[in-house]
């Protein structure tokens, strides 16, 4: 049985029992129930977090030098508000998210550099409040679908932690030999730690339900369902998972598995939620972190080949197609005008897996942008931001305020009328004004970083690249970063670096109490 065949069943039960579940337990039809429609006033929420997708990789965003089609994308954009100056906290994928989720930059918690690693303890704190925690303070039903990769509380003993590592990796993750069987030991101890509950993942931090991969090339090759493997992984994965740009580490993984079928299943769980909850009472917010067009790149055999490019460029057709299907979920159940969608992406292109050769058939991934993934040029973090909600955001609007990720929480609290506590949201600002289409800049500063925790600090266009030798661009007259003028700007340098040890001393960059990092924050590189 094939992996999306193997999801269907199990979609299938689910689904039942969740609706088995809900019909004891909240009202079953909208327009029968007054306190339903008095409910539904709040607008549902979708949250789609693509994957590497770069600024140039979505055609309205690139329309000169961008050759890969993504109609349902500029379909959203023409519907809402595109941003053209919004960023992530990091040029890499597990900041990043910290900081979505949270409203708080990541270099304030202990994940100063890189991201969350294998095996890895959760990197938000349990009692730190998210998007989905101030969910359902406000009555939503919250689902996070798709990749998480913040830690677990995996239930791995000392003696149990020798059959998860050194199995071996691609080349540039690890000098071990790639292990092709598992021996009856790996076995064993694999069959005691997947048949557990899974701790401090999605559903202790926001959500009451979770479908996902976690880090789709990382193990365990299986899905989670809200805190346990969906089957117990007992095979490795086999070698040519591990070829060219799919799998990182060798690990245990379900037999069968494929990563040309997680798109879509994940696609498919969306669409069932969607479908499910629009039949009930209470508003919902959807978290859905996508796999791609990150690594593994795999498209799937309907995908493979549609761009004309390479397989990079079908899965991100893929991927828009993904968002697509969501969308039109939305409009099928009947609320996507009360819905608000936000899509994104958690940083710029990843170029290792080969930019040359995109470039030179005329895609340009960053599109105007210097550099790509993992840098603290603006092709790192600048990314997508695309918002649509009916009623409220003028449609086809363009956006060139300096917006953050960071954002979105205190946005979504504003939306609610509800007050983020002082050690909450340290980070975010509302966006409501500028989603009315207010003028007034509603955040003068971003820290963003690279992978490697240099921090770039932007004081309106200024921004200043805090290396050893910190260098100065005025974006809007430099958005391709070519020319430094921190030596003939040395005081805006002094008053740019003297911004970011206020921000860092006071804990927060938002009016109010000082706060306290998890730990002393480092100047990486300067």
């Amino acid at each position: 049985m094939t992996i999306r065949a193997l999801f269907s069943r199990f979609l299938a039960l689910a689904t039942a029992a969740l609706a088995a579940t809900t019909a004891l337990s909240a009202p079953t039809a909208l327009a029968a129930d007054p306190l339903a429609s008095a409910a539904r006033a709040k607008p549902n929420v979708v949250v789609i977090l693509a994957d590497d997708l770069g600024y140039g990789d979505v055609q309205c965003y690139n329309p000169t030098r961008g050759k890969i089609p993504t109609p349902h994308m500029d379909r959203l954009a023409r519907a809402g508000m595109r941003f053209t100056d919004a960023h992530s906290s990091s040029g890499v994928c597990s900041p990043s998210r910290y900081t979505l989720l949270t409203g708080r930059y990541h270099w304030r918690s202990r994940l100063q550099s890189g991201i969350v690693n294998p095996w890895e303890r959760p990197l938000i704190a349990p009692d730190r409040l998210t998007i989905g925690s101030l969910a359902q303070q406000q009555g939503y039903h919250t689902a996070a679908i798709g990749k998480w990769h913040l830690g677990w509380d995996w239930p791995i003993t000392p003696e149990q932690k020798p059959f998860l590592v050194g199995l071996g990796g691609r080349t540039g993750r690890s000098s071990d030999p790639l292990v092709t069987v598992p021996s009856a030991a790996h076995r064993a101890a694999w069959g005691a730690i997947f048949r557990q509950p899974i701790a401090g993942g999605p559903t202790t931090r926001g959500f009451h339900h979770y479908f996902g991969t976690d880090v789709p090339n990382w193990p365990p090759y299986s899905f989670i369902r809200d805190d346990r493997t969906v089957g117990v992984p007992t095979e490795l994965l086999t070698a040519e998972h591990m070829a060219g740009f799919q799998a990182s580490f060798q690990g245990p993984a379900l037999p069968n598995w494929r990563f040309d079928e997680v798109l879509a299943a994940l696609g498919d769980r969306a669409v069932a939620y969607v479908q499910e909850r629009a039949r009930l009472a209470e508003p919902f917010l959807l978290y859905l972190p996508l796999t791609t067009p990150h690594t593994p790149i795999s498209p799937s055999a309907a995908w493979r080949g549609r761009s004309g490019l390479n397989d990079y460029a079908d899965l991100v057709m893929e991927t828009d197609a993904v968002v697509g299907r969501v969308l039109a979920a939305l409009a099928a159940a009947g609320v996507e005008k009360n819905t608000l969608v936000l899509l994104a992406s958690d940083n710029g292109y990843e170029s290792t897996i080969g930019v040359k050769p995109l470039e030179a058939m005329g895609h340009f991934p960053s599109g105007p942008l210097r550099g790509y993934k993992a840098s603290y040029w603006e092709g790192g973090h600048r990314a997508p931001f695309i918002v649509r909600w009916p009623g409220e955001v003028k449609p086809g609007t363009v956006c060139d305020q300096l917006v953050h990720h960071a954002d979105l929480l205190a946005t979504l609290a504003e939306e609610w009328g509800a007050r983020l506590p002082a050690e909450a949201g340290e980070d975010s600002h509302s966006l409501l004004p500028v989603l009315r289409g207010g003028q007034t800049p509603v955040r003068r500063h971003a820290i963003s970083c690279s992978a490697s925790g240099v921090q770039t600090v932007r004081d309106g266009a200024w921004k200043l690249i805090c290396t050893t030798v910190p260098q100065l661009f005025n974006l809007a007259e430099d958005l391709g970063e070519q020319y430094d003028l921190a030596a003939s700007e040395p005081e805006r340098v002094q008053a740019m670096l003297a911004v970011r040890e206020r921000l860092i001393a006071d804990g927060r960059s938002t009016p109010g109490i000082p706060q306290k990092n998890d730990v002393p924050v480092k100047r990486i590189g300067g």
